[in-house]
Order: C-alpha cells, then sequence, then structure tokens
C-alpha cells in the first residue's frame, strides 16, 4: 500500500522567534555607518547583490530568505540623490515581494527636504512626492534624522520616527567646556532646533542672525539678533550645503565681536564650493556626523566627523522591541 511522501520540516530562524526576526541590510549610500549600526546590533549585515546596467539601469537582489522577517533597510539619499533615491525603492520593493514582514527605511538624510512646499505657483511639493514613493515601494514604517522641515513627517500615512542628531553634537561640544557660550541660529527658522541645543548646553544664551534669501544656494545676512561680543558662537543648522548662509554668519559674528565661531550640523552635504569657504578660517571647527560620508577630498583640518551609528542603532533596537523612540530625546 503506497504511503503518502513525507519532507522533514526544519524551522528557518526568522520563524522560530520574534528576537531573531530583525534583518539589516544597506543600500550604497553609506556601507560603512551601515557596518557600525550592525556592530552596535551584535549582527552582520545582509547579502545584498546590486548592479547597474551599461543604461544605468539598477538591478537589486536580496541574497537571503527575508520571510516574515522585520527588514531594517539603512540609505542616506545623498549625492548622487536620485540614483541613491531608486536604489532605496529598489530595495524595499525586493524584500516586500520577497514577503517580509515589515519593512523600515532607515534614511539617515532625506533628499528633497527643502522643497517642503511652494513657494510660487506651478511648483512640485518634492518632499511629499518622494513620500509617496517611499511608502507605495512598500515600506511600513520610516526613520529618518534631523528633517529639515518637522511637517515632512505628515507626508506619510504610515508610522514615522524623527531622530536628532543633537545628543551626538550636544555631547561634543559639552566636552570641549567652552567658555561664554552663545547658540546661534543661521535664519528664523531654525530657532527651535538652536534653542533646543542652547536648552541642553546649561542654557546658553540664544542669538539669531535675520537673512534675506535672493535665490536658491544663495543667502544675504543682515543683522545678528542677540549679544555675540566676546563670546564664543556656535552656529548651529541641520545641514550644511554650499556653505553660503555658514560663512556670511561667521563673518558677521567676528564683525559684531565673537571672539570664536564654530559650525555645527547634523547633515555634510557640502557641494561645491563649501569645502573652500568652511577651510578659509573663520571657523575655529566645523562639526558634522556621518549621515552622509564625507571623502578625503572634502575633508579639511578644522572638519570634525561625529558618528550617529550608535543613536540610529538604538532607534532600529526600540522600534523592533516596540519601545520608545521619542524618550531618548528629553
Amino acid at each position: 500500500m503506497s504511503q503518502p511522501a513525507t519532507l522533514p520540516v526544519h524551522p528557518s530562524a526568522a520563524s522560530v522567534a520574534p528576537q531573531n526576526r530583525l534583518r539589516l541590510f544597506s543600500g550604497s549610500a553609506n556601507v560603512s555607518l551601515s557596518k557600525e549600526v550592525a556592530a552596535y546590533l551584535g549582527m552582520e549585515l545582509g547579502p545584498i547583490v546590486r548592479k547597474q546596467f551599461a543604461d544605468g539601469e539598477l538591478y537589486v537582489q536580496i541574497q537571503e530568505s527575508v520571510r516574515g522577517c522585520d527588514v531594517y533597510l539603512i540609505q542616506p539619499c545623498s549625492h548622487p540623490v536620485n540614483d541613491h533615491l531608486m536604489e532605496l525603492l529598489t530595495i524595499i520593493d525586493a524584500c516586500h515581494r520577497a514577503s517580509a514582514r515589515q519593512i523600515t527605511a532607515v534614511i539617515p538624510y532625506y533628499c528633497y527636504a527643502r522643497a517642503d512646499r511652494k513657494t510660487s505657483g506651478r511648483e512640485s511639493i518634492t518632499a511629499k512626492l518622494v513620500a509617496n514613493l517611499i511608502s507605495e515601494a512598500g515600506a511600513h514604517r520610516v526613520v529618518a534624522m534631523d528633517l529639515h522641515s518637522d511637517q515632512i513627517q505628515g507626508y506619510f500615512d504610515i508610522p514615522f520616527d524623527h531622530v536628532y542628531g543633537s545628543p551626538v553634537l550636544i555631547d561634543y561640544l559639552a566636552s570641549k567646556q567652552l567658555s561664554d557660550l552663545v547658540i546661534v541660529s543661521p535664519d528664523v527658522g531654525g530657532v527651535g532646533r538652536a534653542r533646543a541645543f542652547a536648552k541642553k548646553l546649561d542654557d546658553a544664551p540664544l542669538a539669531i542672525i535675520d537673512k534675506r534669501r535672493q535665490s536658491h544656494n544663495e543667502a544675504e545676512v543682515l543683522n545678528v539678533v542677540g549679544d555675540v561680543a566676546g563670546k564664543t558662537a556656535v552656529l548651529v543648522d541641520d545641514m550644511i550645503d554650499t556653505a553660503g548662509t555658514i560663512t556670511q554668519g561667521a563673518r558677521l559674528l567676528k564683525a559684531e565681536g565673537a571672539r570664536a565661531v564654530y559650525a555645527c550640523a547634523t547633515h555634510a552635504v557640502l557641494s561645491d564650493p563649501a569645502v573652500s569657504r568652511l577651510s578659509s578660517g573663520l571657523f575655529e571647527e566645523v562639526i558634522v556626523t556621518n549621515t552622509i560620508p564625507v571623502p578625503e577630498s572634502h575633508c579639511f583640518e578644522q572638519l570634525t566627523v561625529l558618528s550617529v551609528a550608535n543613536l540610529l542603532g538604538e532607534t532600529i533596537s526600540r522600534v523592533h522591541e516596540d519601545s520608545s523612540v521619542s524618550s531618548m530625546f528629553r
């Protein structure tokens, strides 16, 4: 009499227990940061193959099973922005089609964040378009660091965790024990960020630079609101792009009697001619984080790059364990 065939069943690691479901993958934009995050979590980055065809099209394949897993994809959408954004979307889609249980896009630097509203007719709100693309690709959650505009969180209809690089920057500044400190916002829009910095640094006084932007990537600095004479001024911003705003601000602070000027930002975009401006001698130190990789050609004597890997790793751990993320920044 024939017997029904039976196959030996061995439960996969992903199906054994919830704590074994976590999978971590990296795009090509900042592999060194992703490796640091993986080390903090005590795990390896998942194997992934990416190829670019002769016509520029991208191919991605996940090299291990992610069925039933909670997948975290680390990819800052930095230069070349469109290539890295498309790579992120492709990896999300690959994980979605491979039956991942939940996909979290960890985006240390969110691209097109400055295109967050219409300032004149017939413009695109590209930050919202990027949100739509990430959601439609199959992401279930987004983790992003230091958005240019807080309202971008509302562009998503999926859970969004906004994390801040300020603890890393503030700890470093505090360790320097700078005297007569004044925290300076380079514009009115950054006052909230600068005030939060000042509060964490023993309620340091606050100053604001009033400016008028003439066109994209160009700014005219007018005057300083607050007392900076004889003080150590720390200019705080979310990013340094061409460094036009922050260098003009530094010149004005020096003219107003500031003893020394430091620049502090989470995202080192550093588009030309940022390096020549920042290394011109205006700044005692330019402090940034590694949300965006800084190539060797962009390094200069005054530049200090701090790692946010532990911060991102802790965020991923808390999201995975359904713990509070916001309590990290109280």
